[in-house]
Formats: structure tokens, C-alpha cells, sequence
């Protein structure tokens, strides 16, 4: 897994914007990392998230960025042209993080709920106002829909918008959000990017297309299965050529 995030590294930085670097708690990985000739940082086993675990790699270092990408290692299937969005966001919109959303079918939304029957903490959503700023996130589907039957016939995409787990961070933020401790909806939900929410930090939610492979992180054996399904079905993005 950790090679096809590393490739789509690799194509984002070909676009002369942007450098990569792995961060891991893990020699084995460092030294896998190593042998394919990819550069890394050895972090602290004990860092609460990857927010926390990207400003450690970056601090430790020689890189000196104004904007950083958050890139996880879970996440094999997001293609090059969302590390892109992140960066023209930035160039845009007046905010402290950036990330990405996807608005759901009405039958992608039928099988996250499907999905969650078996693995209720796999998949996140949120809400975002009318000028894309987040509202909250959740493991829970948000919203809750009314009257589906009628919106429906108006549109083949539900008002649900899957969050895509990348983030871009003014390094600034990055660093002021890294030094609060966890927050409270932080810890009951697991999700980092709500302690920037409870601290006031505003985050930039921008909607992108979806790729063959729609999923979130790999997170559990359920997700795997999923995975391995969506590959059999669609191709492989990183030997069809589509991320070339």
C-alpha cells in the first residue's frame, strides 16, 4: 500500500509544485522506503495524529514549506489531480486548512450505509456551508435526509459528501493547530480536523470528481475486501495507466 501512495507522490511532484516526503513510526517501512530509493523521516510512535506526524517530519527536516500537504498513507486510490486542487485552493481561498469532498450517488450512499452496517468507523462526511467552508465532520452520515424519495427525482447525486481524508495546511496553521491538545469532539469521534473546527480554525472543503475507485482509507479487513473487489471490477488505476 505504502508504494502506491508513494506513486502518487511521485506524479503530483512531477509537476514542478510541490516535494514529497514519508514520515513513519516504523523501521520496517523506513527501511522498505530505503531500498526503493524514496526519501523518509522516522517519527515518534507516541504523535496523537498525521496532522501531528506531519509537522515532526517536516521539522525534522531540511524542507522549509509555506504550504503543506498531508498525504496518508491508507489512501492508494487518490489520484495525482486532488494533491493539484489542494494547491490551487490555497492559491484562492481565504482559509487555514484545506481538503477535498466528494458528493455521493444515491447508490454510493446506499452502500456506505451498507458498509458501515460492518464497520460503522470506516468513511467519514461533512457538512460545508454555501462558500465551501466546513461545518463539521462525522463517522456518522450527515446529513440526515428527509424526503428522499423526492429530491430523488431531482438530482442523481445525494446532499451527502463523502470527505476524502488529504489536507493542505498554511504552515502557520499547521503548527498553531499542532500545539493545542486534543479536543473533545476530537477524541469522541476520532477525527483530527474537528480540533481545528472546535478551535475556531476555518477549513476549505473543496468537491472533486470521482475516480473509478471511489473509497476512503483502507482502515480495516472489510475495507481490503472492498478494495480488492473495486480493482477486479474497475482495473487498477496504477497499471491501467490512469494516473500517467
Amino acid at each position: 500500500m505504502i508504494d502506491r501512495v508513494v506513486k502518487v507522490a511521485e506524479l503530483a511532484s512531477k509537476t514542478g509544485q510541490c516535494d514529497f516526503l514519508v514520515a513513519t513510526d516504523h523501521h520496517e517501512i523506513a527501511d522498505h522506503l530505503t531500498r526503493i530509493g524514496v526519501q523518509s523521516v522516522m517519527t515518534s510512535e507516541e504523535l496523537n495524529s498525521g496532522s501531528d506526524r506531519c509537522l515532526a517530519a517536516v521539522d525534522a527536516s531540511d524542507y522549509d514549506p509555506d504550504f503543506i500537504i498531508n498525504l496518508q498513507g491508507d489512501v492508494p486510490f487518490t489520484p495525482p489531480q486532488y494533491i493539484a486542487n489542494l494547491i490551487e485552493s490555497a492559491s484562492k481561498y481565504d482559509a487555514d486548512v484545506f481538503t477535498l469532498g466528494l458528493n455521493l450517488s444515491w447508490e454510493e450512499l446506499d452502500a456506505l450505509r451498507e458498509h458501515k452496517k460492518s464497520a460503522p468507523f470506516s468513511g467519514t462526511t461533512c457538512i460545508r456551508s454555501q462558500e465551501g467552508y466546513a461545518l463539521w465532520f462525522s463517522k456518522k452520515i450527515l446529513p440526515a435526509v428527509r424526503k428522499e424519495t423526492d429530491l430523488k427525482k431531482v438530482s442523481d447525486l445525494s446532499p451527502v459528501i463523502r470527505h476524502i481524508g488529504m489536507y493542505g495546511y498554511r504552515t502557520s496553521a499547521l503548527r498553531n493547530y499542532v500545539s493545542k491538545p486534543p479536543s473533545y469532539y476530537e477524541e469522541l469521534e476520532g477525527l483530527e480536523q474537528l480540533r481545528a473546527l472546535e478551535a475556531g480554525m476555518s477549513i476549505y472543503v473543496s468537491i472533486v470528481d470521482r475516480p473509478k475507485i471511489s473509497m476512503s482509507g483502507i482502515d480495516t479487513a472489510e475495507d481490503l475486501v472492498l478494495a480488492e473487489s473495486s480493482i477486479l471490477k474497475y482495473g487498477d488505476p496504477h497499471t491501467t495507466g490512469e494516473y500517467l
